[in-house]
């Protein structure tokens, strides 16, 4: 398993940190992801590394941006 972490900015609020874990949730190997408010920290758990840009489009999706 890997664990990675990212930095999302413009996060503000609970419902920020719950789109952000549904669209990092759908991602084709994602076992776990857990966002963190406070931090900006998005910590995302898959079977193998995931793609960057992947990660960054799911990230955009939800209506945030990668640091």
């Amino acid at each position: 398993m890997t664990v990675s972490t990212y930095t999302v900015t413009g996060m503000t609020c609970g419902h920020c940190v719950q789109a952000v874990t549904e669209e990092l949730s759908q991602l084709p190997g994602v076992t776990a992801v857990k966002v963190d408010l406070a931090s900006g920290q998005a910590e995302v758990g898959s079977e193998a590394p995931l793609d960057s840009a992947a990660v960054r489009a799911a990230v955009e999706e939800a209506g945030y941006q990668l640091a």
